[in-house]
């Protein structure tokens, strides 16, 4: 595709422009740290830019600065007494709130642009600016409980995401698909008697936190919309696109879902030193055309993917441009064959 200047989102335009792709991105994100030689760092999201600019993809994105999200927002999903212990934390840092998770005098703000650039790429697919959009923004999310951190993350992004398009857009079916290696505890948690949120995570397990057993498929009137896909350590390509192929993709066509939110970790890339699988760059960007096909067809393609982990800069950087390469694939309608 040939490259174009750098644009920015514009809120009041009519047209839609469906076949573009936004990048959600705050440097205040690079100011959260949770604390020396920590794997989650502020250089994760300096390798993903470094990439994209060397490789002439970050311009041809429409750049997309979030707003911090506003905290009626945040208690949509998280306990207020939480979020009042988590911003009185920050206030005092360097604090740690478990044994993996710490916070810095910036980690309130960068949380809330975590959020809030959440909240940015809904608006700009729901609005038609964009089709789909990736939110580059840290701390992750996926592990944090109603009223806890955990696992590097202090805010549940994706989960705040889903609320919104609920309640501003008026989206009813929405499907969360987290390929991180890592389970979502604190997305499944939050969401697990929800019937219209479909919550799907492949993870390495048993493995960190625990949680994630084929067992686990969501209480009461959430009763069959999780579904989780536990896979041993070692498995790489093809495992994961036959887990897309046979079980998501049949769920999803059953769900039929009218919004799509990734948890787009990329730990299990085969570098990645905190985890045990060997899914490639290019595993990911197939793993991307199988969920742009499931869009395209349930709900006009629209796609909102947030980062969560990721630990190794070289995958992290290169899963990360695959996949944004595969999103402009999906918008111009190739290689949607593929989820089949």
């Amino acid at each position: 595709m040939e490259s174009t200047p750098s644009r920015t989102a514009d809120p009041g335009a009519a047209r839609r422009n469906d076949t573009q792709v936004g990048f959600v991105y705050h440097p205040a994100c690079l100011e959260h740290s949770n604390g020396a030689n920590h794997p989650e760092r502020p250089q994760r999201l300096a390798a993903v830019q470094q990439r994209l600019t060397a490789s002439g993809l970050l311009e041809r994105l429409v750049q997309i600065p979030p707003e911090p999200c506003p905290v009626e927002r945040l208690e949509r999903v998280h306990e207020r007494s939480y979020l009042a212990a988590l911003r009185q934390a920050c206030r005092q840092a360097p604090a740690r709130l478990d044994a993996d998770t710490g916070v810095s005098a910036g980690s309130w703000e960068a949380a809330l642009l975590s959020a809030g650039g959440a909240i940015a790429g809904c608006d700009a697919v729901m609005a038609g600016k964009i089709g789909s959009a990736f939110v580059a923004t840290r701390p992750p999310g996926h592990h944090a409980e109603a009223g806890r951190a955990m696992g590097f993350c202090l805010l549940n992004n994706v989960a705040v995401a889903a609320r919104y398009l609920q309640d501003r857009h008026g989206i009813g079916r929405i499907a969360i698909i987290d390929w991180d290696v890592h389970h979502g505890n604190g997305t499944q948690h939050l969401f697990e008697e929800d019937g219209d949120v479909f919550y799907f995570s492949v993870h390495q397990f048993p493995f960190y936190p625990g949680t994630g057993d084929r067992r686990e498929r969501g209480r009461g009137r959430g009763a069959g919309a999780t579904l989780n896909a536990p896979l041993p350590a070692g498995c790489g390509d093809d495992e994961y696109s036959k887990v897309f192929r046979e079980m998501l993709r049949p769920a999803l066509d059953e769900f039929r879902p009218e919004g799509i939110l990734i948890s787009a970790g990329f730990d299990a890339h085969r570098d990645d030193p905190l985890a045990g699988m060997q899914v490639s760059e290019g595993g990911y960007a197939e793993l991307t055309r199988m969920v742009g096909a499931i869009a395209d067809e349930h709900c006009g393609g629209r796609i909102v993917s947030l980062l969560e982990g990721g630990y190794g800069l070289k995958g992290l950087a290169a899963s990360v441009e695959a996949h944004l390469e595969t999103l402009f694939e999906a918008r111009r309608g190739d290689g949607a064959q593929s989820a089949r």
